[in-house]
């Protein structure tokens, strides 16, 4: 992982209008090379932050489905992620999923986890919120530009 010096501009530039177009476009792919490139255990994003790819099942079409998502770890093994979806007005699919399956898995450096996946409720969001940023520095803006409330999950490892 990078240093912690490049998640402030890094993070800033990911709030921008232009990142937020070209992005959904630009790093999906990108992403993908990656972990061909790396077998799974570098995700692209993972050189900034924490990332995982996520197996849900979906929740229309019983597949499963990989999504990379930064997370941010909590002491305890546990992680969240939040549905951001480059501030668009939509919650992502991977969401949805979570809803409707929450029993998952994870692969964080190549190495898969099955995880249970909890909704955070309007009790802790401010606290959760809080950590979040304590990762990725003015995070909650894609909130704000998404005009949406974000989903935000906590994945439980299961034994």
């Amino acid at each position: 992982m990078l240093p912690r010096i490049f998640r402030r501009p890094v993070a800033w530039f990911s709030r921008t209008r232009l990142f937020r177009r070209v992005g959904p476009a630009i790093m999906p792919p990108l992403e993908r090379m990656m972990t061909r490139l790396t077998g799974g255990r570098v995700p692209l994003s993972g050189l900034l932050l924490p990332s995982l790819v996520l197996h849900t099942i979906g929740a229309k079409s019983g597949q499963e489905r990989d999504t990379t998502l930064m997370y941010c770890p909590e002491p305890d093994g546990r992680m969240l992620v939040t549905g951001s979806n480059f501030a668009r007005g939509s919650h992502p699919a991977w969401t949805a999923n979570l809803l409707r399956n929450p029993d998952a898995a994870v692969s964080v450096l190549g190495r898969r986890i099955p995880v249970h996946a909890v909704p955070i409720g309007d009790d802790e969001r401010e606290a959760v919120w809080r950590e979040l940023e304590e990762h990725w520095p003015g995070y909650r803006g894609y909130e704000r530009a998404s005009g949406r409330v974000l989903r935000i999950f906590r994945l439980t490892p299961v034994s």
